[in-house]
């Protein structure tokens, strides 16, 4: 069964039964019917007493539901060429987790005490069992240990050296499921009003005697007046000139959208919602009510209007990396976050059919599902084709299933497509050198043998808005933040950023093709590099490179978008491509040179000395950078980016 993974979690595609119950006899079966024309096959199923419930000319295919006899008899005739006959199946019910506490992402600091809710999402009592803490000098000595407003009895084993303690605890009260605990910790000394404490100075993590864990996060310094993210993928400084996305339309196939003021209006206050499907009910015009909550998230990561602020003053930047983009928003997945192929199908067919009416020029995948078939099979693929065909630049995730190779979802694995990996920034976003690929961030190649990801793109602990009420505020209660905005992680977030960028991109120069966009966003990506000038990361993990939307206004290039394939003999079903991976029969991918390119060692997670993002940070390193040991010459790129930004800078020739 393939899987349609969303940012937080993986779920199943969801292929529900349709009809009334039936005998052995007369099942009802749901079934993809496709041959040349999807008007023959509705007649023809018709003809046989079936129930066409998806009319997907895109790809000259139907859904219905039949019996077997029935769909014995439409078999018979050559008006099908292919049909998928076990969409009915039920998927596998995952096994609760008995024991899964989160810890809230903001720790509430007063003078002299900390406190910390613990939230039980499991599905049975736990009991806190020990408390891990690190804390600054000038808080002085730890007074008391309370749980839900009772002081607590410990045993503190104390590292003097590290100014750490832990806490064992008894007598704690267990935390029921669906509710949550405070846990406060009071100090000797009261922080100092002209040095706040920061959450980054505390190290703090619950352990239950069940066996789960919760961890303190280092967080950023505030909250609810920037999203960080823009800054860190080149948006803001596009922001400060005025691109912002004015003129074009990026279409969300997800979940929904609660339509929010910042969201539903752009900069101006202009409302800029100019399209609205249901693939679901199959409904146009009406609102897409979001209850999942994952489909607003990705429209606020695109393009949330509410302005960033400094000091309480607003700046020219805006939480979301396109905020003036028109949407179109698409529902395709439903409250628990599941989706139909089916309708995942007619949901794209509806944006390629209403393109030039709505001047769509993006559309935002962030959804990945398990390749079932080769990547010209697969129905979701062969819908994305005709849409890049059509003019419209398409963003998939990556997948959340790495570290494991070969692990990109569908339709990510559409050699066409921009697909987009994870990069984390560590919660400190002007300083690039802890900035890392996060394991779940999926990996190539493809099975085609394709290099995937493309790109890779932040996609931690992203800041967003969502519905509350939604299933995932329900869901994670401990990813909500005190302004009210909701935190996510995954390829996701990535994904819908990647697609801001690539509204920029079309404000500047509306004439870009998807392959042109493509084009710009690898060749201006940044690779991770170590000092000896080989890769940090593989291909397969970074693409080529870490996505920066000013570089990609500047040094990003044309003609250089999927050079090779011919997407229009694909279509025709006339030419497939394999890509230049090879795997061998252990399952090891590798390229023709790679050795040389990338030793293979795994690089750390969070701070390096070793490894830098992009040319420039490599040349400029402090201390002299190896000898290279890489067939590329990094320094002639580097001199040749330099004159580009040179060139570039200078003022135009005056009019004589």
């Amino acid at each position: 069964m393939a899987r349609v993974i969303h940012c937080l979690a993986t779920v199943t595609l969801t292929l529900l039964s349709l009809g009334r119950q039936a005998s052995a006899e007369d099942e009802l079966l749901r079934v993809m019917l496709q041959g040349e024309s999807s008007e023959q096959l509705a007649a023809l199923v018709r003809q046989r007493g079936g129930i066409v419930t998806h009319d997907l000319h895109i790809i000259n295919a139907i859904g219905a539901v039949l019996t077997r006899d029935q769909l014995d008899g439409v078999l018979l005739s050559p008006l099908v060429t292919r049909h998928i006959d076990d969409l009915a199946l039920a998927p596998a019910e995952e096994e609760p987790e008995l024991c899964n506490v989160g810890g809230a992402l903001e720790l509430e600091i007063s003078s002299n005490a900390l406190r910390w809710q613990l939230y039980n999402k499991g599905e049975a009592d736990v009991s806190l069992q020990t408390l891990e803490l690190q804390w600054p000098e000038r808080l002085g000595a730890l007074q008391g240990v309370y749980y839900d407003g009772k002081l607590l009895p410990y045993t503190p084993e104390v590292d003097k050296a590290s100014r750490s303690l832990t806490l064992e605890i008894s007598g704690s009260t267990p935390l029921t499921p669906g509710l949550s605990s405070l846990v406060a910790l009071r100090f000797d000394h009261p922080a100092d009003a002209r040095a706040p404490l920061q959450q980054h100075e505390i190290s703090l993590s619950a352990r239950f005697r069940e066996g789960c864990a919760a961890e303190l996060i280092p967080g950023y310094a505030t909250y609810g007046t920037d999203t960080y993210f823009p800054s860190v993928a080149g948006a803001s400084a596009l922001h400060q000139l005025g691109i912002t996305g004015q003129g074009v339309t990026v279409a969300v196939l997800d979940s929904g959208l609660w339509e929010h003021a910042s969201l539903s209006h752009n900069t101006l206050g202009r409302y800029r919602v100019t399209g609205r499907y249901d693939a679901i009910a199959n409904v146009t015009g009406q609102e897409v009510f979001d209850e999942s909550g994952h489909g607003t998230h990705m429209t606020s990561v695109l393009a949330n209007s509410s302005p960033v602020t400094h000091d309480g003053k607003k700046t020219r930047s805006f939480m979301g990396i396109a905020p003036d983009v028109d949407i179109v928003a698409v529902r395709a997945f439903n409250k628990s976050g599941q989706g139909d192929f089916l309708d995942i199908v007619r949901g794209i067919q509806w944006i390629v059919d209403q393109r030039e009416a709505l001047n769509i020029r993006v559309m935002n995948l962030s959804f990945a599902a398990r390749p079932r078939w080769p990547y010209w099979l697969d129905p979701i693929n062969q819908a994305v084709m005709r849409a890049w065909h059509a003019g419209i630049v398409v963003v998939a995730a990556a997948g959340n299933e790495g570290p494991e190779p070969m692990s990109i979802g569908s339709p990510g694995n559409l050699p066409y497509i921009i697909t987009v990996g994870a990069v984390t920034d560590s919660w400190t976003p002007d300083n690039r050198n802890d900035d890392y690929i996060p394991d779940f961030s999926s990996r190539g190649p493809t099975p085609s043998a394709h290099i995937k990801p493309d790109i890779v793109a932040p996609g931690g602990h992203i800041a967003g808005l969502t519905r509350p009420g939604s299933t995932l505020t329900l869901e994670h209660p401990d990813y909500i933040l005190s302004t009210g905005e909701f935190v996510m992680t995954g390829t996701s977030q990535a994904s819908a950023l990647v697609s801001g960028i690539a509204a920029l991109l079309l404000q500047l120069e509306p004439d870009l093709s998807p392959d042109d966009i493509k084009c710009k966003l690898t060749s201006s990506a940044e690779p991770a590099i170590n000092n000896d000038g080989r890769f940090s990361y593989s291909p397969f993990q970074q693409g080529n490179g870490y996505v920066n939307a000013t570089r990609a206004v500047t040094l990003g290039k044309r003609g250089c978008g999927n050079v090779g394939m011919d997407i229009t003999s694909e279509i025709d079903n006339a030419q497939h491509y394999e890509g230049p991976a090879i795997v061998s029969e252990e399952g090891e991918a590798s390229l023709p040179g790679l050795k040389e390119l990338y030793a293979g060692e795994a690089t750390e997670k969070g701070m390096s000395d070793n490894r830098r993002w992009g040319v420039k940070a490599h040349i400029e390193r402090s201390g002299a950078p190896l000898a290279n040991t890489s067939p590329i010459d990094w320094p002639g790129q580097y001199e040749e980016e330099r004159a580009i930004i040179e060139r570039l800078s200078q003022p135009p020739p005056s009019k004589k």
